[in-house]
C-alpha cells in the first residue's frame, strides 16, 4: 500500500533549456571516483549526479529499474508546470472524489476539504511537502484533458509518460499521477530519476516548493487554513538541502530523491527501496560528493504530520 501522506514566464533555468538528448545523458563519473564511492548498502538504487556539469558522481545499479512510490509526485509537478502559459494562480475547486480517493487507497493526505478553492501553486504546495494525493488528483484531473475525471486523469498519465519520453528517461514508466500502483507498472531507474529531478530544480516555483520545511495556505473561498509539514527530514538538518521528495511504498520500499547546494554547487541524489535507512545513506552520498563529514540530526516532524 502506498504512503503518499512568478508569474509562469522563465521558470526553467537557462542552463537547462537543451535539446532532450543533451538534458538527459549524464556525463560518466572519472575512473577514480566511481571506484571510491560512499559506503551505502542500504539502498538497492542509488544515483549523483553534479547538477551543473550534468556529470554523473556515483551510481549502483544505475539503470536497474524498480518501483517509486511517491517520488512520482516530481513528475507531477513537472508536467503541470511545464504547461504552457499555465496559471499558478488559477483556482481549483476540491472535489468530494479526491477525498473518497484518499480514503479508499489510505494514501498520504494533504487533507482537502471539499468544496474548497485551492489556487494551483497551493496544490503544489500540498502534492509536494506532505505529499498529498488528494492534491495530485486535484491537479491531475485539472491538467488532463476530456469529460470525465477518467479521462483527464488518464490523459495526464499520458502527459507524463511524454514528458519522461521527452527528457530522455527511457527506462521509466508512469501508470499513476501519484505512485499508487495498481499494475505495478510505474517505475523508473536512478539515472532517470536524477536526470528529471535536475529538470525540475531548475525551475524557480518548484524549487521553492520542495526547500520549505512548513507552510501554512488558506482556501481562496472559505476561511479555513491548511498546515502542512514537508515529509524530507534531510530540510533543515543537513547544511545546503534544498528538497526534493519522499516516497514509500510495500513494493518500492523507503525511495528519496534529494538534493544540496554548497558554494554554488548543487548535487542530485536518489535512493530506491533502501533497506536500511534512507536519510543516512542519503548524508554518505553527498558528504562523499562535497568530501567532508557531517554529523546530522534529522528535523522531527510533528506527530500531526503525514509520514511518507
Amino acid at each position: 500500500m502506498e504512503r503518499c501522506g512568478e508569474r509562469p514566464a522563465r521558470r526553467w533555468g537557462a542552463a537547462l533549456i537543451a535539446s532532450a538528448a543533451a538534458v538527459a545523458v549524464a556525463l560518466p563519473a572519472t575512473t577514480a571516483e566511481a571506484s571510491s564511492g560512499p559506503s551505502v548498502t542500504g539502498a538497492k538504487g542509488a544515483f549523483l549526479l553534479d547538477s551543473g556539469s550534468n556529470r554523473q558522481l556515483w551510481s549502483k545499479d544505475a539503470d536497474t529499474k524498480r518501483q517509486m512510490a511517491s517520488t512520482t509526485k516530481v513528475m507531477t509537478a513537472t508536467v503541470v508546470l511545464d504547461t504552457r502559459g499555465v496559471d499558478l494562480d488559477k483556482k481549483v475547486t476540491i472535489k468530494q472524489s479526491y477525498r473518497d480517493y484518499v480514503a479508499r487507497n489510505g494514501a498520504s493526505t494533504a487533507d482537502l476539504r471539499t468544496g474548497d478553492k485551492m489556487t494551483v501553486r497551493q496544490l503544489l504546495y500540498g502534492l509536494l511537502l506532505p505529499s498529498g494525493c488528494d492534491a495530485a488528483y486535484a491537479l491531475a484531473d485539472t491538467f488532463g484533458s476530456g469529460s470525465t475525471e477518467a479521462e483527464r486523469t488518464h490523459s495526464f498519465i499520458a502527459k507524463m509518460n511524454k514528458k519522461a519520453s521527452d527528457l530522455g528517461m527511457k527506462n521509466t514508466k508512469y501508470d499513476s499521477f501519484d505512485g499508487i500502483s495498481q499494475a505495478g507498472a510505474n517505475y523508473t531507474t536512478p539515472r532517470d530519476s536524477a536526470q528529471l529531478a535536475r529538470h525540475a530544480i531548475g525551475n524557480s516555483t518548484f524549487s521553492t516548493v520542495v526547500k520549505t520545511t512548513s507552510t501554512q495556505q488558506t482556501a481562496a473561498n472559505v476561511k479555513r487554513t491548511y498546515y502542512w509539514d514537508n515529509t524530507n527530514k534531510l530540510l533543515g538538518s543537513y547544511k545546503g538541502a534544498i528538497g526534493i521528495k519522499t516516497g514509500t511504498g510495500t513494493a518500492a520500499g523507503p525511495c528519496l530523491v534529494f538534493a544540496a547546494k554548497r558554494d554554488g554547487r548543487t548535487v542530485v541524489g536518489v535512493i530506491l527501496n533502501d533497506a536500511a535507512d534512507r536519510y543516512p545513506d542519503a548524508v554518505k552520498m553527498l558528504d562523499w560528493a562535497y568530501r567532508t563529514k557531517t554529523s546530522v540530526k534529522l528535523r522531527q516532524l510533528p506527530e500531526s504530520a503525514q509520514q511518507d
